[in-house]
């Protein structure tokens, strides 16, 4: 009970030392808020408002139902230029895409010729310009395909094609970048909180006052975990609320409770992380350093960004010895797909075992540099 006592005692002095650094708590806010929301709002994969001019030469009925299929939100109303303006206007990136439909057009299509239709496309804005491309060619050919068949007998498809899209069904980025975000910016967090904690102790000389007092480096090292794992496990739930559910409007399909349990557990190995890189770094900077060798590859690695599946075999199987890979599936399965504890306990023990492992290195590694000062 003494034990418990002094690690409560020191945890709630570690969540007054928190809320005096003014630059971490803003670094906690930022992270959690305007982070995710910009990552979520800025990252788009699909197609949203691009900018379409047209040259409509033919000025038939089939060019006017080609050009009217362009619609929102995929594409802002076409606005018509003129043919001479063409190289001008994408030089100065008036128009993302304009579409150049030559004269006779639909003579040409009637009378079973292959007419051109030219479609400018500006490149450097590289998402819009590979899916607007595709998406050009499919409302053309659908368009002139529709317009044709009306003329004659249409053939009949070979197979009947019926796509279910589970879980995102309008495949919208920000329902996936919102939540990688915020369990990105978790191991983050915990680390930097973590190590910033054991370096402010020795930059302010109280590390050798608190190795002095009755309570043993173990302690100190929990007072630490509990205080910032419970910091972060709070703001996630408060991001997950304010700024997933309520600025973005993304439905989370399973338990935030369940999530944030599982995080709480994660927590001890990022934590135990922060700890073992705060009694290597002597200052500020070498923490943060040692922090992007460390978070960098196993934020990019875990699969938050890239699926395991498309990583060469050697890499995906090194990663399963990594907590955050197991994180982020129970995290996809839970908060993604509706996911309850029978279904992601696995994750669970995973994390909670290869946690252990880290956090008994970790704190073995504390103990001696805190023999060391003494």
């Amino acid at each position: 009970m003494r034990s418990l006592s002094n690690i409560f005692w020191l945890g709630a002095k570690e969540l007054r030392s928190f809320t005096h650094d003014f630059v971490l708590v803003a670094l906690v806010i930022w992270a959690f808020s305007f982070a995710v929301y910009s990552q979520a709002q800025s990252s788009s994969q699909e197609l949203h408002n691009a900018s379409i001019g047209y040259v409509d030469e033919d000025n038939s009925e089939l060019s006017r139902k080609i050009l009217h299929a362009f619609l929102p939100p995929f594409y802002k109303s076409p606005q018509p230029v003129e043919l001479l303006d063409v190289d001008r206007l994408m030089d100065t990136s008036k128009f993302t895409f304009i579409v150049d439909i030559p004269p006779n057009f639909e003579r040409d299509v009637l009378g079973g010729r292959r007419p051109a239709i030219q479609v400018n496309v500006d490149a450097t804005a590289m998402i819009q310009a590979g899916l607007g491309s595709a998406y050009s060619q499919q409302i053309i050919t659908s368009e002139v395909a529709s317009f044709v068949s009306r003329s004659q007998v249409p053939a009949l498809p070979t197979i009947d094609l019926s796509v279910r899209i589970a879980f995102n069904p309008n495949v919208i980025t920000s329902w996936f970048t919102s939540v990688m975000g915020i369990i990105n910016n978790v191991t983050m967090l915990a680390i930097i909180m973590a190590g910033a904690a054991i370096v402010r102790e020795r930059e302010h000389g109280t590390m050798d006052h608190l190795l002095v007092m009755p309570v043993s480096p173990v302690e100190i090292a929990m007072s630490k975990v509990w205080a910032n794992a419970l910091v972060i496990t709070v703001t996630v739930g408060l991001s997950l609320s304010i700024v997933v559910r309520m600025l973005l409007g993304i439905p989370i399909a399973g338990s935030v409770l369940l999530f944030m349990a599982g995080t709480a557990i994660y927590l001890f190995f990022a934590t135990a992380i922060g700890i073992f890189l705060g009694t290597v770094a002597r200052s500020m900077p070498q923490l943060g350093l040692l922090m992007m060798l460390i978070v960098m590859p196993m934020n990019m690695l875990s699969g938050s960004n890239t699926p395991l599946e498309s990583m060469p075999p050697w890499l995906s199987t090194i990663m399963q010895v990594s907590p955050s890979t197991h994180f982020v599936s129970f995290a996809q399965a839970i908060l993604y797909r509706g996911a309850g504890f029978d279904v992601v306990w696995p994750q669970f023990l995973a994390v909670a075992v290869i946690g252990a492992i880290f956090f008994i290195l970790a704190l073995f590694r504390f103990r001696r540099a805190s023999i060391q000062l003494t």
